[in-house]
């Protein structure tokens, strides 16, 4: 009932412990998404949305090099286009990306034919510069139809389980805590650029890293979270 009128879980509101077994019940409902990936080792999963964008793109990159993270960037073709140099500086950092169709809109609103057309669209630009396996809906939003569309396209839905509303608040002290407040091994973290409104990514990285590197944790990118043994 629910997945049929539209899902949005990017996760909830509790902390920790209390999260992470509410994304545990949530990720074995809908076991097509990866919410999180469950796992006793002290690893997180980092993705950046609604890039690229030419001034914040590197300075992400930078701030992911000096910490030895990874990242999975789920970029929007539209900004891709004429922008080659830096999708690949991504790749080229260890990071790999992921499909967030072309424009920054709400892709649950999308009819059907429109939907699979702009995956198409979107999986074509970027599969020029690496292989492209994941797939986010804009706003977080998904149904059964997409979730079969995907399959049959050979990609996986992921959101996350940690979900700071950056995009709505960019506060980088709140979502800083938030982030820090919220995290467990095995969560994924979202934050977003694409627009310079959203240069306070790069400051929220730099205040999460190092915490992070601190505790432990290992930084990964999607896919090498999912590869991660479960203890």
């Amino acid at each position: 009932m629910l997945a049929a009128a539209g899902i949005h879980l990017q996760g909830g509101s509790t902390r920790s412990n209390g999260r992470q077994g509410l994304m545990q019940l949530i990720a074995r409902r809908w076991p097509e998404v990866l919410f999180m990936h469950e796992t006793s080792r002290l690893v997180v999963g980092l993705t950046i949305d609604d890039g690229p964008h030419p001034l914040l793109t590197p300075q992400i990159l930078q701030v992911l090099a000096d910490y030895q993270a990874h990242a999975t960037f789920f970029m929007l073709s539209d900004r891709v286009r004429g922008r080659g140099d830096l999708v690949r500086q991504v790749v080229d950092g260890g990071h790999e990306l992921g499909n967030h169709l072309c424009y920054d809109a709400a892709s649950i609103r999308l009819a059907p034919d429109e939907f699979v057309r702009q995956l198409h669209e979107a999986h074509e630009v970027l599969s020029a510069f690496a292989p492209v396996s994941w797939f986010r809906p804009g706003s977080g939003w998904f149904n059964q139809q997409m979730l079969a569309d995907l399959q049959q396209r050979g990609y996986r839905c992921a959101l996350a389980s940690v979900y700071p509303y950056d995009a709505q608040f960019p506060y980088p002290v709140l979502v800083s805590n938030y982030v820090l407040r919220n995290v467990f091994p095995g969560a994924i973290i979202t934050l977003h650029e694409g627009a310079w409104t959203r240069r306070g990514t790069v400051r929220v990285l730099r205040t999460i890293l190092p915490v992070l590197q601190q505790r432990g944790y290992e930084v990964l990118s999607l896919s090498e979270l999912v590869a991660t043994p479960p203890a």
